[in-house]
């Protein structure tokens, strides 16, 4: 299976994004109303993009990005297609267009129960900085708060770029930095 190729969100995509928004996310889902007003931003503080093959639009994620700072706001991924590295693409993306905007870290919130997200967002350098308690509504689900100082190499970025055996060091040097 070919890897989904990674392009920007347009409004022609969101009968699918939404699709895909409710597929996952449920009654957290975002409306098409957000969803609207925040590709209307994009591209002065706002970067959206989707995974797209064949099968057509099977991922998206978008980022805030304002000074120094980003924030990914949504990361998702058609059941069908976990453990098919759409995340992480989709994540490089949006850490590789933090760093172009000049942003020295990212945050993120991920659901408290959602490990898989946790485990994927640890491996590429993020530490947990906090929790928000009652943040997903209507369920009341808590966030993990999480950053990364995109100075410091993580291990996916080393194992991406063939210096696996330095991934162990980068991951050290991350654990410290809490």
């Amino acid at each position: 299976m070919t890897k989904p190729a990674l392009r920007l969100m347009t409004t022609a995509d969101l009968d699918t994004v939404l699709s895909l928004e409710i597929a996952l996310f449920g009654p957290e889902a975002w409306s098409r109303q957000m969803l609207t007003g925040e590709l209307s931003q994009q591209p002065a503080s706002r970067y959206y993009l989707v995974a797209e093959d064949a099968e057509g639009i099977v991922g998206y994620a978008g980022l805030l990005a304002a000074g120094e700072q980003a924030d990914v706001l949504t990361i998702a991924v058609a059941t069908s297609r976990w453990g098919q590295g759409i995340g992480t693409d989709l994540l490089a993306a949006l850490l590789a267009e933090a760093r172009r905007r000049g942003c020295a870290e990212v945050f993120l919130e991920v659901k408290a129960d959602n490990k898989r997200a946790q485990r994927l967002y640890h491996w590429w350098g993020f530490t947990e900085i906090g929790i928000r308690r009652g943040y997903y509504q209507p369920s009341g689900a808590d966030a993990i708060v999480m950053r990364r100082d995109l100075a410091v190499a993580a291990q996916a970025e080393l194992a991406q770029a063939g210096h696996a055996e330095l991934a162990p060091h980068a991951a050290r040097r991350n654990e410290e930095t809490r």
